[in-house]
C-alpha cells in the first residue's frame, strides 16, 4: 500500500532549510531518498527524505506502525503543520465536502442534538477541523443515541478517504463518531442539497 503518515509534530532545522515531520506511519514503507508529498489544509508540495529517526536512532527504512521523524529537504517549513499527512505523491488528496454516517453518544456521555446547519469539531487522524452539517430532507435534527447519514462541509480541507473514521465534538464535549461514506469535491450538486448515495 502507498506510504502514508499523519503529521503530529513539526520541527524547523538548519534555519528553515530542513524540516522534520514526526508521526506514526499508518501504512506502507519509506526509505532514505524517497519523494513524499505534504497534503493537507496548506499543501507543502513535494520533498525528499534525507533522514529517518526512530527513537533518536538514524535508520534507512521505516514501515507501518513505527513512530518516526522524517527529515525533509525541499519542503516549505512555514507551510508544514500538524494535521497534514506525508504520502506517496498523488496517492491521496484533501477534501472539503463529504457524506458520512454519524452516531451520537447518549446524552449522559456528552451526546447532544445536532440540528440542520449545526457545526461540529471533527478529529480526523491528527487534524482538527470545523464542519457544518446538512441533514437529509425532512430531518430537522439528529438526537443523542441516534444515527444518520449527513453531508459535512469543512471550513478548510482535510485529508480524507472513503471508509475513514473520525470523532467529533459539539460545544467542546465529545458528542459522537462517524465514517466517511463518499467524497463530493468536484462533483456536481446544489449547495445545501443532500447528495443521494446509491
Amino acid at each position: 500500500m502507498p506510504f502514508l503518515m499523519p503529521v503530529a509534530d513539526v520541527f524547523s532545522l538548519n534555519q528553515g532549510r530542513l524540516v522534520m515531520l514526526a508521526g506514526r506511519i499508518e501504512r506502507g514503507r519509506i526509505t532514505n531518498g524517497d519523494e513524499v508529498e505534504i497534503v493537507g489544509p496548506e499543501s507543502g508540495g513535494t520533498a525528499h527524505v534525507v533522514g529517518i529517526d526512530a527513537q533518536r536512532v538514524r535508520i534507512d527504512e521505516a514501515s507501518a506502525g513505527m513512530n518516526v521523524g522524517l527529515l525533509l529537504k525541499g519542503a516549505e517549513a512555514g507551510r508544514a503543520e500538524r494535521g497534514q499527512v506525508l504520502a506517496a505523491p498523488g496517492s491521496i488528496a484533501a477534501h472539503t465536502v463529504f457524506t458520512a454516517d454519524i452516531a451520537l453518544l447518549p446524552e449522559k456521555e456528552g451526546g447532544c442534538e445536532v440540528p440542520a446547519g449545526g457545526h461540529l469539531d471533527l478529529y480526523v487522524r491528527t487534524a482538527t477541523v470545523r464542519g457544518r452539517v446538512t441533514l437529509p430532507r425532512g430531518m430537522d435534527a439528529v438526537r443523542p443515541l441516534h444515527t444518520a447519514t449527513v453531508t459535512v462541509t469543512l471550513e478548510r480541507p482535510a485529508v480524507l478517504e472513503e471508509g475513514q473514521p473520525f470523532a467529533f465534538r459539539r460545544y467542546g464535549r465529545a458528542a459522537g463518531s462517524g465514517t466517511v461514506v463518499r467524497l463530493w469535491d468536484g462533483m456536481r450538486h446544489l449547495p445545501g442539497e443532500f447528495p443521494r448515495v446509491s
